[in-house]
């Protein structure tokens, strides 16, 4: 699972109501380009390079897995929707809104559009001075000087008056609150997707499931009556070992952790695959394990309609995958959905993500957000 590409963006404004163009663009940035993971103060410092009106600035960092022109692009639509109107001369002039990326991961790139890190960075308090807010383990590539060495050393004398604070949208979403988060869902749901952007969102520890070397499993997609008991034995004794493992290494009450996995699944999948003298010997067994696991604190179902579990299971292409049946993954979300039903002491949230693509939509996430924000204000925390 790949993880997230960090942004960082200076964002300034001159013309109008400063303020509130900056406002605005922050608020476009996290609903269409990446999650607003920090943000800085907000600053008035003079115009650097001609004479007019002093500049509001301020920086944040992103999380997105686009990349950086596709960022720019979205930048740009942005600028152009709060009313920036495209310099045709190489001069600096006023401008409602200016978008630039700072920083994209450690990369360094030059095109005739693009260039990261921005070449006069290292010369711009205004850029400089918020970007030290955001307190990032983050080093200049080609200058190879971290943020306070690159402010210690600029030749900028201006000075970046505080104006406010600035409000990050993520703050607003407790969810550390629960200190064990699963996120569950039928196969090709995307749950590790989920959970692995989740927990790097919101600095979180992950437990994620061990599938990929399972034996198994690819004999179990060719031969499901002679594999069945052999797999499903196999991955209650994995998910167990895993589990006690990984929580034993946390402390539950002071640890903030998001798994892409409950070990119920273990039934749920054993429900179906299994003979029923095998399925009774296998629920003595997981009976006796469950009993000592720790329960999450909130448990997250991801509902798919088995149409789009398909068309994830062929676009991700592990081979023995893709002879799946439509009918076969029906009956695992029956199962799902059963076993929530009869869960009375579980805290869960069922989330319709049939219509949803939580990687390449930026609104896709947000919605899945504050469907868990309004679980945390309502349900039992």
């Amino acid at each position: 699972m790949k993880s997230q590409h960090q942004v960082i963006l200076s964002i300034g404004s001159n013309q109008g109501n400063r303020k509130e163009n900056i406002l605005q663009c922050l608020h476009l940035i996290h609903q269409e380009v990446g999650t607003i993971i920090k943000t800085s103060k907000l600053y008035e410092s003079p115009a650097w390079g001609f004479e007019s009106e002093s500049f509001y600035n301020c920086a944040v960092l992103i999380h997105t897995y686009q990349a950086a022109h596709k960022v720019l692009n979205q930048v740009l639509k942005i600028e152009k929707r709060l009313g920036r109107i495209p310099n045709l001369s190489s001069e600096y002039q006023s401008r409602v809104i200016d978008i630039d990326i700072v920083a994209f991961d450690d990369d360094v790139i030059a095109t005739e559009k693009l260039q990261v890190p921005h070449p006069l960075m290292q010369n711009r308090n205004f850029v400089l001075v918020p970007v030290l807010d955001l307190n990032l383990d983050w080093k200049h590539p080609v200058l190879h000087k971290n943020v306070p060495e690159l402010l210690a050393c600029t030749p900028d004398t201006s000075v970046c008056v505080y104006v406010q604070d600035l409000d990050e949208p993520l703050r607003n979403i407790p969810l550390e609150r629960y200190n064990y988060v699963a996120f569950e869902g039928n196969i090709g749901a995307g749950k590790t997707t989920l959970a692995s952007k989740i927990a790097e969102d919101f600095n979180a520890k992950t437990v994620l499931e061990r599938f990929a070397d399972n034996p198994f499993l690819p004999k179990f997609y060719k031969d499901q009556n002679r594999y069945a008991f052999p797999l499903e034995m196999s991955f209650l004794a994995d998910r167990y070992q895993q589990l006690s493992d990984d929580l034993a290494q946390f402390d539950l009450f002071k640890d903030f952790l998001v798994a892409d996995y409950h070990i119920f699944k273990s039934l749920i999948f054993a429900k179906i695959t299994l003979a029923e003298d095998e399925y009774r010997l296998y629920r003595n067994l997981f009976d006796i394990i469950y009993k000592e696991m720790p329960k999450p604190d909130l448990y997250v179902y991801l509902y798919q309609n088995s149409e789009r579990l398909l068309q994830n299971i062929k676009k991700r292409g592990r081979s023995y995958e893709q002879k799946i049946p439509a009918d076969y993954l029906d009956k695992i979300n029956s199962g799902y959905l059963d076993y929530i039903k009869s869960q009375t002491d579980l805290n869960v949230l069922i989330i319709d993500v049939s219509d949803r693509d939580f990687v390449k939509n930026q609104e896709d996430y947000l919605f899945i957000l504050s469907e868990i924000q309004m679980k945390i204000n309502t349900g039992t925390v």
